[in-house]
């Protein structure tokens, strides 16, 4: 099983496909990566050779933010529009969305679950 990144490739995948399973790599950043060090993008990881996964740590190592790092800068950016009290730094903090999304009705994802209010039933007729 080939390790990059701290991350375990999984196993009988193509190689463009597995190497999404790294955080801040992409299907475009995969191949852009493969291209570079010249493996093909079909090979299977079960295929892989010590050298071409050497290769390709190296690759990512030397010219991409990945993982740790990323994750890192994300949540640095994300704190610091927070803490200069933007726009987007209160929806970040109210957990709404940021990107100007409607939020009356829709939302869910961000917002969570219905917080269900008590006494709104309609009283009943008689």
């Amino acid at each position: 099983m080939a390790r990059i990144a701290g991350v375990d490739l999984p196993r009988n995948k193509r190689l463009d496909i597995a190497l999404t399973y790294i955080y801040g790599v992409g299907h475009t950043t995969a191949l852009k990566i493969l291209d570079t060090v010249g493996i093909d993008w079909s090979k299977n990881t079960d295929n892989l050779s010590n050298e071409d996964v050497n290769l390709i740590r190296v690759e990512i190592e030397a010219n991409h933010r990945v993982e740790g790092d990323l994750r890192r800068d994300v949540t640095q950016s994300i704190k610091r529009l927070m803490d200069i009290g933007s726009y987007r730094g209160l929806r970040h903090r109210k957990g709404l969305p940021v990107r100007g999304q409607r939020s009356h009705t829709n939302a869910r994802t961000r917002k969570g679950p219905r917080r269900t209010v008590m006494g709104k039933k309609k009283a009943p007729t008689k």
